[in-house]
């Protein structure tokens, strides 16, 4: 074969899962092939003897491989498909969670499918720019504001707390479409599919529908790959997606906005497990674009940026937030001994908060019902000890599925239980540790005989319910909105949210009342949300007082004290021990490294990849100031491509910063 006559070598990043080769290699390119095999483009070359595929990152005319040249086997599509931009933030996100690239380019950029790439782009028509209606944000202090420096181009960068009631969808397509319209583009990234068709629906309504794309996981391949390649080819302005949409390439980006960044549908369960408010973050900073953290609750992450001045508020007075709240009371559970109302015990509710219920149905309202989990009974114990039942082969939690079920079901498993016995005291009978949607729909229909009874959770969620009265059992993001709102809203079961072990239990559980909270009508239209909790607890009463900022506050407050993220950056190294032992030892740590461990690994923690299902695994928490988390990052990248390149040592699964840590 003839070299290409200008810059002849093609500097590719073959696409390998092995960290120690997560590295650029130089290859020859033939005259043929010269005009396709440009920088972004995917090529197929030859590594250890086998056929692999690769990203052209550059063309030079030297290289400074001492050796022979292998040659570029074939350039499968000539379409860049690897933009200067995306390769930036794929290296910015690979050195931020001590990953490699092949890995973020996974996400970032999706399969190819040849019919959809093949197929030639139409052209479109002029984009008429529609007037934008901004009272909306009139409600938030510098609201206004901050869409002008949208619309001039400036990186204003804000946390927005959505008042209750609000038409969250309606405001952030007005914030895409400023940026539109001043001709730049716009990302939106929401937790779900849900969330996606109702931003959707209101962004076509600000912008011409032909410029909007809505990119998700459910999407076929060549859908989504005919979707993408619209955003590519600069056609599509305004990207709507799921996490991974997070690297969608679009142009001239003015804004980037991230919806309910504390759900965990935003964090990535792929290593190397970055978190889509992060990246978004990322990209902000290197486009110096604008970018907004939106959401009823606040998690101490966006507080964070807030207190470092990264980011400014964007919150409405206090008076607007009372006159949209509806009236919230906290109902101690304690209260059903004394209750003497026979339907209010049936259904564990406070005669108070079914009272509410009833009100709300005479007037003609639904009625909403959040039950922390889904299922019928999701959680078994002893009945007279109180000891969690567990399965005999996996030490999963037992359930039982229906109300007609022979016997008790692992929700690990799936083995059947046909016969329980307590291992602490040897007792036969068994209770409910917390009842699921089911059986909650059922205890409602008969507390509120001749009710309409509608159950979203599971594999079952509604995108709304019809006006009129109805009971609507949901778990906690599953809610379908009501046409004027709910009537009332029962938060149930506040302890089982509450009381789980875990880091952000207080700040998911306030995120996941507010979300409910946020579908009830206002105090003065007679809105009434009940929960079903002890009032003095501080999560409560940041409900009570809709005060998301004070609570993200507290929040950060003790994180901040006792060394949690955000106020400090964390990495979880988990495998078998030894293995974690010589990556620690392999590891120039930075000096200010304080490191927690090992433990087991925390029952229901996903094993690493790669490990021995017999292998015993343990945890390692290595601690570092906010100042250290990229040097962090860096000497754990180093340390796992030095154990990866010696092959002695099984793999250790690597989490900067993960949700959560057990």
């Amino acid at each position: 074969m003839t070299p290409a006559e200008h810059e002849p070598i093609a500097r590719v990043l073959p696409m390998l899962s092995v960290p120690h080769l997560d590295r650029e290699f130089d290859y020859l390119v033939s005259a043929d092939q010269s005009d396709d095999a440009q920088p972004g483009v995917r090529v197929r070359v030859r590594f250890h003897g086998r056929l692999v595929d690769a990203f052209v990152l550059e063309r030079r005319s030297d290289t400074d491989h001492s050796g022979k040249l292998g040659w570029l086997d074939r350039v499968v599509s000539p379409e860049p498909v690897l933009t200067r931009e995306v390769r930036r933030l794929v290296d910015a996100v690979a050195a931020r969670y001590a990953g490699t690239r092949a890995d973020v380019l996974r996400l970032a950029v999706p399969p190819r499918h040849a019919a959809a790439e093949k197929q030639a782009s139409p052209e479109l028509p002029p984009t008429a720019e529609r007037p934008v209606d901004e009272s909306g944000w009139a409600d938030y202090g510098r609201g206004e504001q901050f869409l002008a420096a949208i619309r001039e181009g400036r990186a204003a960068r804000a946390v927005w707390q959505a008042l209750p009631g609000e038409r969250w969808p309606q405001r952030l397509a007005e914030a895409a479409a400023v940026a539109v319209h001043s001709g730049r583009g716009a990302l939106l990234i929401v937790p779900d599919q849900r969330d996606v068709d109702a931003l959707h629906a209101a962004a076509c309504a600000c912008v011409d529908e032909s410029r909007v794309v809505a990119l998700s996981a459910g999407l076929g391949p060549s859908q989504r790959y005919k979707r993408w390649l619209a955003v590519l080819r600069g056609q599509a302005r305004l990207v709507i997606g799921t996490r991974s949409a997070v690297f969608a390439p679009v142009a001239d980006l003015g804004l980037v906005a991230v919806w309910d960044d504390g759900d965990d549908s935003l964090a990535e369960p792929r290593a190397p497990y970055p978190h889509a408010r992060e990246v978004a973050m990322l990209r902000a900073h290197q486009l110096r674009c604008a970018a907004l953290l939106g959401g009823y609750a606040r998690t101490a992450e966006a507080q964070a940026l807030v207190r470092s001045r990264w980011a400014h508020d964007l919150v409405a007075p206090r008076a607007v937030v009372r006159a949209r709240a509806p009236r919230v009371a906290a109902v101690d559970d304690s209260a059903f001994d004394q209750e003497r109302d026979p339907a209010a015990r049936t259904a564990r509710v406070p005669s108070m908060a079914l009272r509410a219920a009833r009100t709300a149905l005479a007037a003609g309202h639904p009625v909403l019902v959040q039950v922390p989990r889904r299922g019928y009974i999701p959680a078994l114990a002893c009945a007279r000890c109180r000891t969690v039942a567990r399965c005999r082969h996996c030490t999963g939690p037992l359930s039982l599925p229906d109300r007609d079920a022979h016997g008790a079901v692992c929700r690990w498993c799936a083995r059947t239980e046909l016969s329980l016995r307590c291992v602490s005291c040897g007792s036969d009978a068994v209770r409910a540790v917390v009842v699921g949607a089911r059986r909650t729909a059922e205890e409602m229909g008969r507390a509120l005989p001749g009710e309409v009874i509608i159950t979203s959770g599971g594999d079952t969620v509604l995108s709304t319910v019809r006006a009129g009265p109805a009971v609507v059992v949901a778990t906690p993001g599953a809610e379908p909105a009501a046409p004027g709102g709910y009537g009332a809203a029962l938060l149930l079961d506040g302890w089982a949210l509450l009381g789980r072990q875990d880091l952000r239990a207080a700040e998911d559980t306030l995120r996941r009342w507010m979300a409910a909270t946020a579908l009830v009508r206002s105090r003065a239209d007679g809105g009434m949300v009940a929960v079903i909790a002890e009032s003095v607890i501080p999560t409560v009463q940041a409900l009570i007082r809709w005060d998301p900022l004070g609570h993200a506050e507290t929040e950060l407050d003790a994180r901040t004290e006792v060394g949690l993220p955000p106020a400090v950056h964390l990495a979880v190294l988990d495998g078998a021990p030894d293995a974690v032992a010589a990556l620690v030892d392999a590891a120039t740590l930075p000096a200010e490294a304080e490191l927690l461990g090992p433990v087991e690994l925390p029952p229901g923690a996903r094993r690493p990849p790669g490990v021995a299902v017999d292998s015993p695994i343990s945890r390692m928490l290595v601690r570092v100031p906010r100042t250290g988390g990229l040097e962090l990052a860096a000497a754990l990248r180093r340390a796992v491509n030095a154990m990866s390149a010696r092959h002695d040592q099984q793999p250790v699964r690597v989490q900067i910063d993960p949700l959560h840590i057990g």
